[in-house]
């Protein structure tokens, strides 16, 4: 890898607790060396102290690590107004959006939010979210999808993500091989989705499929019973041999969050539990050093594989070409009902 990742970090994907890196936590992840981290509300005051946030835990790991957010607009939003835009919850904007504008309008959408995630040194955001909705569809879920169909998902889904791109950040795919069936929570409980194999591979994972060539994704919490009756997508051989064959992923794949209680075990369990199954890498959330001293240790190093598509990912960082965002929110608001 070049000089913007090693071959030798840790496979984790971390958080901190406050607005401000402590000495502790510079000094664990200086040991831990994480492949990268991941920033929530707690972390987000203003544009200056997000800015030097984002250098601290670069400095600490002595490269350009990514650092990752979930921005998806909506109720999924980490950084708000009065400093960065408010945005409508995806499926909101595509049912406000004119006939016909749906992919520019998106494209957009994430052009402009990849713009305020650069300027304060966030380079990677965990959308676009290409799980269907369906009136089984949790509401945890439900209005952070794009759409009702896998036709209307992958189209907007793409458009995110190329957005995304162009605005210089990494997009992270989720949740594969598919959330949106889902009815139970998986920040609270493990969900169980019973359809058959074809009827998924023809719905719910034909959108991960169409955007198999983006760089990052992450799994979901789900057992599919049809796929694995016992273990969620996240822990399962099968499901994670699913994803690379048939779905076609090839990306960087980490897990979602280790902290949710849709998993069990301990958390070096479950760390070694989403590795061994075939993940790239883990992701711990919520910044308490007590858990993720255990998931550092089970999860050790990228192995090589997971290192050469870690190179790949982060290969597809570029600069941006400078935008004239006030002209881009401009033409949003032409695509976009202003009573939406």
């Amino acid at each position: 890898m070049s000089a913007s990742g090693s071959p030798g970090c840790g496979a984790t994907i971390l958080g901190c607790l406050g607005p401000t890196l402590t000495a502790r936590e510079a000094a664990f992840f200086r040991q831990a060396d994480p492949f990268g981290f991941i920033l929530f509300a707690r972390n987000i005051e203003s544009p200056a102290q997000v800015a030097r946030l984002t250098a601290d835990l670069r400095e600490a790991v002595g490269r350009d690590a990514p650092v990752m957010v979930d921005q998806e607009g909506g109720r999924v939003q980490r950084l708000r107004a009065p400093h960065w835009h408010e945005w409508l919850p995806p499926l909101d904007q595509m049912a406000a959006t004119r006939r016909g504008a749906a992919a520019r309008a998106v494209w957009l959408r994430y052009r402009l939010i990849a713009d305020e995630l650069r300027a304060v040194g966030i380079d990677a955001n965990c959308a676009p979210t290409a799980d269907i909705a369906c009136a089984a569809t949790h509401p945890f879920l439900h209005n952070r999808c794009f759409g009702t169909d896998a036709a209307t998902v992958t189209l907007a889904a793409r458009a995110c993500a190329e957005g995304l791109l162009a605005g210089g950040v990494l997009p992270v795919m989720k949740h594969l091989p598919g959330h949106g069936r889902a009815s139970a929570d998986s920040h609270l409980s493990l969900p169980h989705v019973d359809a058959p194999r074809a009827d998924l591979l023809a719905s719910d994972f034909a959108p991960f499929a169409a955007l198999a060539d983006l760089p990052m994704a992450m799994t979901a919490h789900i057992v599919f019973t049809a796929l694995d009756p016992e273990r969620p997508a996240t822990a399962s051989p099968p499901v994670i041999a699913l994803i690379r064959r048939q779905i076609g992923f090839d990306g960087l794949l980490m897990s979602d969050d280790l902290a949710m209680q849709a998993l069990s075990g301990d958390f070096g369990a479950r760390a070694s539990a989403a590795l061994a199954a075939g993940c790239d890498l883990v992701l711990h959330c919520n910044g308490e050093m007590a858990e993720m001293e255990p998931v550092a240790a089970a999860a050790g190093r990228l192995t090589p594989a997971a290192a050469s598509r870690a190179a790949a990912a982060l290969a597809r960082r570029r600069e941006p070409a400078a935008i004239d965002s006030a002209a881009l929110h401009a033409e949003l608001l032409t695509l976009v009902r202003a009573d939406a």
